[in-house]
């Protein structure tokens, strides 16, 4: 007997025969779509429970801003080490075992009984969430190939900002008639669907497979972020100092490890490639000057303005639902023209829109705040889906997971970058004193100091952003 011809590599893996549609495309863009909805829209609507939080477990303002800074902090630690394992070990089975985590730590987080039971939940609840985005997005990567990536990324981060949306409007509601505990709950029959869903894909992707993980270099990378992270946030105080520079030194510790060892969690190496590194680069700087916006503007409408706060996020939503409409359209324009002039144009957009907050007043109209929020969620919009398209496109399929992870610790990074920055202005200008009419000349001056900065940020963003090159 002769022996059987050896088969295609499509047929011994998760992609689809040559010409044909992966049918897993659907189902994965559903998921997908599903996850990055949900996590966005927690958060947005968790804002607006703090006060109730504090009431019930006596909280101060301190202690109570790391509800929501735990759990950031929590996701960006652990996004590159699972990014690692989903690709040895499976992004679906890393997604699977993610949603089932945040979905539990959800039900734990809405029977806490005290702040520091509330505060340690949002930790399990982010450590799940690392283990979904640093697969969510690398399996979209998989199953849609260059030409209709852009478009899946773009429908996508729409899913994101949607959920930023909806999270003012019905997290308030749903605090206000059944309770705080109410928004970790209704994560329980979705995290039910996604794991049913979840099951529907075909296969799975784990292109590294069989490749050791590198566990000391993932320990020395938890342990250097969240010292630069806590560090910063403690800043202008002098143990946030000692936290910076012992997580600066962290961070060249764990360059030296991964550099010798032969199975890096993060392989530097990826950061040879000019896109990939500087549309990580620019990702970082991007949220690093956007995020403090909503947190400003909000403190900005209710005590200087005199708004309700559902007046506030009514106003403040303008950003958000321009990101959900145009961010699809900016998927497909990427797959059409260069994803950096894309991504480029909308960064500069959003520094135009950064740059007119400079010029708020006291006296400053409603429509002219709109307006700069508009225009920046245009910028936001052109920027993000784009500017993931590159990264994802400039790595082998074999690194997605690696790929996104990284993309979403730039992102969450750049987050807590943002309130730091924001918080220190404040802390310069204000001290530490409760915002009051006695003191708004003062609350200007900052939030315009701050608004200068961010501009200027993004402006210098929009250089890397056009320094990374084409995508291959």
């Amino acid at each position: 007997m002769s022996e059987s011809p050896p088969q295609p590599d499509w047929l011994s893996s998760s992609q689809p025969a040559p010409g044909r549609v992966d049918p897993n495309q659907s189902p994965a863009l559903l998921i997908a779509s599903l996850a990055s909805f949900l996590t966005p829209f927690m958060g947005s609507a968790v804002n607006l429970a703090l006060p109730l939080m504090a009431r019930e477990f006596a909280m101060d303002a301190v202690m109570l801003s790391w509800v929501a800074s735990s759990f950031l902090l929590s996701a960006a630690m652990f996004l590159v080490p699972f990014g690692r394992l989903a690709d040895i070990h499976g992004r679906k089975k890393i997604f699977t075992c993610g949603v089932a985590l945040f979905t539990l730590a959800s039900l734990l987080t809405a029977a806490a009984v005290s702040g520091v039971m509330l505060i340690a939940m949002r930790i399990l609840q982010g450590v799940g969430s690392a283990m979904i985005f640093g697969t969510g997005v690398a399996i979209l990567t998989s199953v849609f190939p260059p030409g209709e990536r852009g478009k899946a990324l773009g429908i996508n981060s729409a899913a994101v900002y949607l959920g930023l949306s909806l999270g003012p409007f019905f997290g308030g509601f749903l605090t206000q008639h059944l309770g705080w505990g109410s928004l970790f709950l209704i994560n329980l029959p979705v995290g039910v669907l996604l794991i049913v869903l979840v099951q529907r894909l075909h296969g799975e992707w784990a292109e590294a497979r069989g490749e050791k993980f590198d566990l000391p270099g993932a320990l020395i990378y938890v342990a250097a972020l969240t010292a630069i992270m806590l560090g910063f946030s403690l800043l202008p105080a002098w143990p946030g100092a000692v936290l910076l520079v012992a997580g600066l030194a962290g961070l060249f510790a764990f360059t030296k490890w991964e550099r010798q060892t032969p199975s890096p969690v993060l392989r530097l190496q990826l950061f040879s490639n000019t896109v990939f590194a500087f549309s990580n680069l620019a990702a970082l700087i991007h949220y690093s000057a956007t995020f403090a916006l909503t947190f400003l503007l909000s403190f900005y409408l209710q005590y200087v303005k005199a708004l309700p706060p559902q007046s506030a996020g009514f106003i403040l939503v303008a950003q958000p639902v321009m990101m959900t409409i145009f961010s699809p359209i900016a998927g497909r324009l990427s797959d059409r023209i260069e994803p950096r002039l894309v991504a480029s144009f909308g960064m500069l957009l959003s520094a135009a829109g950064l740059f007119l907050f400079t010029f708020l007043q006291e006296a400053s109209t409603l429509p002219f705040l709109v307006a700069g929020l508009l225009l920046l969620g245009l910028g936001f919009a052109l920027f993000s889906s784009p500017n993931t398209n590159a990264v994802m496109s400039a790595v082998d399929k074999r690194f997605y997971g690696i790929a996104a992870g990284t993309l979403g610790t730039m992102r969450l990074t750049g987050q807590m970058l943002s309130m730091g920055i924001a918080t220190l202005i404040l802390a310069l200008y204000l001290g530490r004193v409760q915002i009051a009419p006695a003191n708004y000349p003062l609350f200007m001056k900052s939030m315009r100091s701050a608004f200068a900065v961010f501009s200027l940020l993004c402006l210098a963003g929009t250089f890397a952003s056009l320094a990374r090159g084409k995508v291959r």
